[in-house]
């Protein structure tokens, strides 16, 4: 069956790795013994998915810089990337349509690999401040429509390509595990305790010959070179 709107296309055959067995104990594979663990889903969250996207929702979303996209490939693995940019640069172009600009990244392109095989997405709009996210579910295509490309926030330079969603399925969630990481909170920030990207690389080994101090500087002149390249 085609997929129409607020209706996912089905999903294609796919060949799922093993889990079995699994490394861990008492795990549950039992929809049965799950429903036993956690408490009735409340009236409000089990009526709040909708399939299109409302005034309030577009609102949010024209005012995200920050977003999360999980995709799945032919085989089955999945993918989790974050994306950023100017307001605008996520836009609502009708209840049913969205469009992405794909910004500057590591080229490893595999979100967008995933896109072309699949065309299934999941999207988590942040807004600096706000506690509650939107979340969306949907197909998605990538295009090079020049319209489309020409419509993104000025002082944006033209991306080459957009993500295009067609929306299944969209709601508020929850402002709950934000406000348990205390996220927005500055109190509760430790980006001066964790090892940054530099250490990371450094660790694993990924830049023979170079120290991490090294790594850092090469880092940061490629983020701010790529930035830059990113602005008209």
């Amino acid at each position: 069956m085609a997929a129409g709107p607020g209706r996912l296309s089905p999903p294609p055959a796919t060949t799922l790795r093993p889990v079995d067995p699994s490394p861990f104990a008492h795990t549950v594979t039992d929809p049965a013994e799950l429903a036993t663990l956690y408490r009735a889903v409340s009236p409000v969250a089990a009526v709040k998915t909708r399939p299109s996207i409302d005034a309030a929702s577009a609102a949010f979303i024209a005012r995200s810089t920050f977003v999360v996209i999980g995709t799945t490939s032919a085989d089955g693995s999945h993918d989790v990337s974050p994306r950023g940019g100017p307001p605008g640069f996520l836009r609502v172009l009708d209840p049913s349509r969205l469009v992405m600009a794909d910004l500057s990244g590591n080229n490893r392109l595999d979100c967008i690999r995933n896109i072309i095989e699949t065309g299934r997405i999941g999207l988590l709009a942040f807004v600096t401040g706000q506690h509650e996210t939107v979340r969306i579910n949907g197909d998605a295509w990538l295009t090079t429509d020049p319209e489309l490309l020409d419509g993104f926030p000025p002082g944006l330079r033209r991306p080459a390509a957009a993500i295009g969603i067609r929306v299944a399925e969209t709601f508020m969630h929850c402002a709950k595990s934000l406000r348990r990481a205390g996220i927005w909170d500055p109190a509760s920030w430790r980006a001066h305790e964790a090892p940054d990207g530099a250490a990371i690389l450094a660790c694993q080994g990924v830049v023979p010959g170079l120290g991490e101090a090294e790594i850092r500087a090469t880092l940061a002149q490629s983020y701010d070179s790529s930035l830059a390249d990113e602005r008209t």
